[in-house]
């Protein structure tokens, strides 16, 4: 019995066998001419699950014909470390394979530092997490480090296709609309296609795969969204940008993958920031709204949490946008830690016997210094007129500058 995942029965073992990443194996890419001419050096891999890293990976040691081993950042310990370390000098080198190369630790690094430098282990890592900000500089030095690109969906109909047809899937009667269905909810990752694959096919009495069977074995689709790595933040990231932007189609579309994930803390802190920092004067009675939509949200729970929060996301993307009250307050912040701050005025610090009670005074306003002397004509709110609530605001604002220049 052969247990093994269909996945790694179709794993390639050249480099023409690769789905995809036509930027590193294309024609006269770098990862094809690296090894048409028999050169390889220490690199990170690095994109999504399921797109090709140990593929690419496998391959590269196969077309070298080399001696290598597969180590785990996390799961191999020191001693594991220890023994790849006398293996490289028993073979006057070695190529290591390293799954989750972001988490490698400080001993393991030092351990393996100085023979990456003399050349006598080749690193070949893997992550999904960015390697600009995960993976140690001494290691990212020694590294060349290439992106993998998601998959697109006609990538995972050709795979799907080319593992019909192998040996591992006999007398499988599957049809286009049920290939199209696998490759819609894999979300891009070619692993989790293959994995649904083989359970359909292993799963029915005659082989036969309809789309109704899959759907039965999975009706959501496969999200990268591991709320540790990249991929969640790049949501949230976009989450954010796309109600800045006035994108309400692309606002409910992140919004969806958050609630899918079913993180709904992250979507109302989103929000609260956004009310404030993006909107903010232009309308400020979202804040509240804001508020009362997660209320709700917390009140009924999912599924039916949904419905207030769509109706506040397409509201805060459709509403006038402001940053003036953050940008001044930025400004003002700026100077204090700059140093300038200066002594408060005499006439309003506590107790002043000489302070001017504006309500005393028609139009609750009276002509008085309130900035220290150094500071005393800085500007730092400029108004956005993009909403007529600031508007009204700017005319206020003009109006009491204009009193100060007369008195």
């Amino acid at each position: 019995m052969n247990n093994k995942p269909l996945a790694i029965k179709l794993r390639p073992t050249k480099i023409d066998e690769i789905i995809g990443q036509q930027h590193l194996i294309g024609e006269n890419k770098v990862i094809r001419n690296l090894v048409k001419n028999q050169k390889l050096f220490s690199m990170i891999l690095y994109g999504k699950p399921g797109i090709g890293k140990t593929s690419i990976a496998t391959a590269i040691v196969n077309e070298f014909n080399v001696q290598y081993r597969f180590l785990n950042a996390v799961i191999n310990n020191k001693k594991d470390f220890d023994i790849v370390v006398e293996e490289a000098k028993m073979y006057k080198g070695l190529v290591v394979i390293m799954d989750e190369i972001h988490r490698l630790n400080k001993d393991k690094q030092d351990l393996l530092l100085p023979y990456l430098e003399s050349g006598l282990i080749t690193l070949i890592g893997m992550t999904t997490s960015n390697p600009y900000h995960k993976i140690n500089p001494a290691i990212r030095s020694r590294c060349q480090i290439y992106e993998l690109k998601e998959l697109t969906k006609e990538d995972i109909i050709d795979a799907i296709k080319r593992a019909i047809i192998s040996p591992y899937l006999e007398n499988i009667q599957i049809n286009e609309e049920s290939i199209d269905y696998i490759a819609t909810v894999s979300g891009g990752d070619l692993r989790y296609a293959y994995n649904l694959l083989e359970v359909a096919y292993a799963s029915t009495s005659d082989y036969k795969i309809t789309t109704e069977h899959l759907q039965n074995i999975c009706s959501k689709p496969n999200l990268f969204h591991d709320k540790n790595e990249d991929g969640h933040y790049d949501v949230i990231s976009a989450f954010q940008k796309s109600i800045r932007g006035s994108d309400v189609n692309a606002a409910l579309h992140y919004l969806s993958r958050l609630i899918e994930a079913e993180d709904l803390d992250i979507i109302y802190r989103r929000m609260t920031v956004i009310a404030y920092e993006d909107i903010g004067l232009a309308n400020p009675s979202i804040g509240p709204k804001v508020e009362a939509a997660i209320a709700a949200c917390e009140r009924l729970g999912l599924p039916e949490g949904r419905i207030p929060l769509g109706n506040i996301v397409i509201e805060l993307a459709l509403s006038p946008k402001s940053n003036s009250g953050h940008l001044a307050l930025d400004a003002a912040l700026n100077d204090i830690r700059k140093g300038n701050t200066g002594n408060v005025p005499n006439h309003i610090k506590t107790n002043a016997v000489d302070y001017k009670y504006p309500h005393d005074y028609p139009n609750h306003w009276v002509n008085q210094q309130y900035l220290p002397d150094n500071l005393i004509n800085k500007k730092y709110y400029t108004p956005i007129t993009t909403s007529k609530y600031e508007q009204a605001l700017k005319t206020v604002y003009d109006a009491i500058e204009k009193l100060k220049k007369e008195s």
